[in-house]
């Protein structure tokens, strides 16, 4: 059973999206939090699998309490999904630099709601490759701190290429495809990449990229 948390300071948000998680078999919303700070604790509390995160709220805002969570290492297996109105979104940007495993504009479809949370439980990065491509490319360039290209001194040539390819959205299967390997060796090659980097997760991978230059704005349609 995956195990949800909903941080919206709307309640009428919380309830639409409380009604299609619940009807699903494997997903059960554990509690609701109108503010950060609720948030924080019931993921405390709690420890859900997905916490779905509104990133503005009143009080304490859900890029500070994304922050404090992915930040806190008993909370590791705790994924943050980024709530958003708009998909060209700076503060989203900044939550997927600091650990948020993806993002979800309100009005998704059901269909991909659900998804979604099930790919991030699962360990995956919720990531939609055109509009993630577009909100990197738009603020990597604009970031508050300074590139740092050192870590990639530590990636073998095929990390990096690996890396390019996670950048650009590829999955691992996809990935597989492009360099003729099987698609254990290809997420093998992801997980190794992600644990010399210090990434959380897939969409920290897709961040560096950008802001080490190993993909740069422009390059993708």
């Amino acid at each position: 059973m995956i195990g949800v948390v909903i941080a919206d300071d709307q309640a009428l948000v919380r309830a639409g999206f409380r009604a299609l998680l619940d009807a699903q078999d494997d997903i059960d919303v554990v509690g609701e939090a109108d503010d950060g700070e609720a948030a924080i604790r019931l993921a405390r509390e709690l420890l859900p699998e997905v916490v779905l995160m509104d990133i503005r709220m009143p009080g304490l805002d859900g890029l500070e309490a994304t922050k404090r969570i992915t930040a806190d290492e008993e909370l590791r297996a705790v994924k943050v999904v980024i709530l958003t109105t708009f998909d060209l979104d700076e503060y989203v940007f900044e939550a997927l630099r600091i650990g948020a495993s993806g993002f979800l504009v309100k009005n998704t479809e059901p269909a991909e709601l659900i998804r979604g949370v099930r790919a991030v439980a699962g360990g995956d990065a919720l990531l939609s490759p055109g509009v993630t491509r577009r909100l990197v490319a738009e603020f990597a360039q604009h970031t508050k701190e300074p590139h740092d290209n050192s870590a990639l001194a530590t990636l073998t040539d095929r990390e990096r290429e690996v890396m390019a390819l996670v950048g650009e959205g590829l999955s691992n299967a996809e990935i597989a495809g492009r360099l003729f390997v099987s698609p254990a060796t290809a997420k093998t090659h992801v997980s190794r990449t992600m644990m010399k980097l210090g990434a959380r997760d897939r969409a920290q991978l897709v961040v560096l990229a950008y802001e080490s230059g190993l993909v740069r704005p422009g390059w993708l349609g």
